[in-house]
């Protein structure tokens, strides 16, 4: 595996974290004050995708509250401002490798009540991976099958998708999401593209860009300005301008970057699922500042709203890590189902 190169360490300090809702949110304690202040009711809810379910765990203690059982090879979910509903995509199959039509539908979990409230039907639209929400809490859904990003207005009744929009990508795997829904910018494992969308704009044509090889997952910074890119088979991080669409800059970094996420205007964190290791990396000019190696492959990451703690699912050795994000360190974990891949704090 080509290595990430020379590394800097970075003194703790004060940590801005992109909430999945958009916006930021400050956290700043040490790792004996996040101990101390740690709430002792905090709830992360997890996709267990070869598990067949979503499950509820108390963090402090590890324990399981709930396991809602869900057709086979459930995947990407978000959950709604309030916190009253996640959104989970029916993927249908295990990989993006595996031959089959997949799943057609979207899992409306209640999180009050810990139960699957209802099932939103997508056909003719299958394979439904990638999920957003924006700030006005409309949900956006991609189908992998037909290439197509799907919207509903009004998630928590919505029988039936309200808007479809072609992607113009192949094997359409995830998107990142402006705050305000009006830009998603969606990856094609198999076109080694993103494409620039307008969800609530069909006729407006998209715009492509080829970052390298097998992209899959992106972010956006703070400001919305730049994207960030993870492509998979050129081993490299990408940054490209999110109105022209026009690469910036690009680093090798080795591996396989599966996932990217924003910290803050100053840093971002990428997994690497080759070498089980989370990176910090800069924004500037995507240069690694530190590197954390974990038991066990780091398939999704999510964050404490206020606090600078990260959950990491590790796929094939079945249990969350919780990393202290200022230390770059495990603090703690637990074991959960078969496959744990996206979560978030319920």
């Amino acid at each position: 595996m080509e290595e990430w190169g020379e590394q800097e360490t970075v003194v703790t300090r004060r940590t801005v974290i992109k909430a999945a809702g958009g916006g930021t949110l400050a956290a700043g304690l040490t790792a004996s004050a996040e101990a101390a202040a740690a709430p002792r009711d905090d709830v992360l809810l997890v996709v267990e995708k070869s598990g067949h379910a979503v499950s509820f765990y108390d963090v402090a203690s590890g324990r399981r509250l709930k396991t809602v059982r869900l057709p086979d090879y459930p995947h990407e979910m978000v959950v709604d401002s309030r916190r009253r509903f996640a959104y989970v995509g029916h993927y249908g199959v295990r990989m993006a490798s595996t031959v089959g039509e997949g799943g057609a539908a979207v899992f409306v979990i209640d999180l009050a009540e810990r139960s699957l409230a209802r099932t939103i039907d997508t056909r003719p639209f299958h394979r439904i991976h990638g999920m957003g929400i924006d700030d006005r809490d409309r949900l956006y859904a991609l189908s992998e099958e037909k290439a197509v990003l799907l919207g509903f207005d009004d998630p928590a009744a919505d029988r039936a998708p309200v808007r479809a929009v072609p992607t113009h990508g192949v094997k359409t795997h995830l998107f990142a999401l402006s705050r305000d829904g009006e830009r998603a910018y969606v990856t094609g494992l198999l076109s080694h593209t993103v494409s620039l969308v307008r969800p609530h704009d069909a006729a407006a044509p998209p715009v492509l860009v080829t970052p390298g090889q097998l992209p899959e997952s992106s972010c956006l910074s703070t400001d919305e300005k730049t994207l960030f890119v993870g492509a998979r088979k050129s081993s490299a991080l990408v940054a490209v301008d999110a109105r022209t669409m026009k690469v910036r800059r690009s680093r090798k970094v080795g591996g396989d970057p599966l996932r990217v996420y924003t910290l803050d205007d100053d840093r971002l964190l990428v997994t690497d699922i080759v070498g089980n290791t989370l990176t910090v990396c800069a924004t500037a000019d995507l240069r690694p500042l530190r590197t954390l190696r974990l038991d066990g492959i780091p398939a999704a990451v999510s964050f404490h709203p206020d606090r600078a703690l990260a959950y990491v699912s590790l796929l094939d050795s079945d249990r969350i890590a919780v990393v202290d994000l200022d230390r770059l360190t495990v603090v703690g974990g637990f074991g959960t189902g078969s496959e744990p891949d996206v979560s978030a704090l319920v």
